[in-house]
């Protein structure tokens, strides 16, 4: 399980977001720079042990309606190769010493661990608090064998597509919608994340997180 220290971060998270998020093309905020508060979001597990990964969920104030984006984040000891165009910053841990911050959906391990949560290998965990399963987000897999482990990512105007040669897709939302059931979209795939996260007013909502369309010729293992 992982570790969430409680220490010190320079700069934080959310400042290393605000200067990253208007790079993205699915970003919806105004001219100026993002007004981000923290809404929600979980973590998942390494095996290796080496790599932290968290999804976190931002609501950004700055433009004319709030917009809540999710972010899934991978941190590092030393730089991911070939990913210099998916750093995000880097940052001072207090324990941890440096630590490199990608976007998650460029980092393999990433992608892996959220295949391996919609298959039900893997379980959500706490955003904030050690060892302690996050029971709120859930995760279905309705396909015929095991979805692919190595994804390429393209970022568009709505989202992030993760592609497998195989023809499979996970679509990640990062803007978030609230909905009590899967999102449009959802319910022609073959396996979904949904989650909470905590709306503008403060009111409990949960949305769709990623969707898996499966091609016909995937029959991974």
């Amino acid at each position: 399980m992982a570790v969430v220290h409680r220490t010190t971060l320079e700069p934080s998270k959310l400042d290393l977001l605000t200067a990253w998020l208007p790079t993205r093309p699915w970003y919806r905020g105004g001219a100026g720079a993002p007004r981000l508060t923290r809404a929600g979001g979980f973590r998942l597990d390494d095996p290796a042990g080496e790599v932290g990964i968290e999804f976190i969920v931002v609501t950004d104030t700055s433009g004319t309606h709030p917009t809540t984006y999710l972010v899934p984040l991978t941190y590092r000891g030393a730089p991911l190769a070939g990913a210099e165009h998916a750093l995000v910053g880097t940052m001072e841990h207090g324990v941890l010493g440096r630590r490199w911050a990608y976007d998650g959906c460029h980092d393999p391990v990433l992608a892996a661990q959220l295949a391996a949560l919609i298959e039900g290998r893997a379980q959500p965990q706490d955003q904030d608090t050690s060892d302690t399963p996050d029971r709120e987000v859930t995760a279905a897999h309705t396909g015929e064998g095991r979805l692919p482990t190595a994804f390429t990512a393209t970022d568009d105007h709505e989202g992030t597509a993760l592609d497998a040669p195989c023809g499979t897709t996970l679509r990640l939302h990062r803007v978030l919608r609230p909905a009590e059931e899967p999102a449009p979209g959802a319910r022609e795939g073959t396996g979904h994340v949904t989650g909470p996260w905590r709306a503008p007013d403060g009111a409990r909502v949960r949305g769709t997180f990623a969707v898996v369309r499966t091609g016909p010729g995937d029959r991974s293992s």
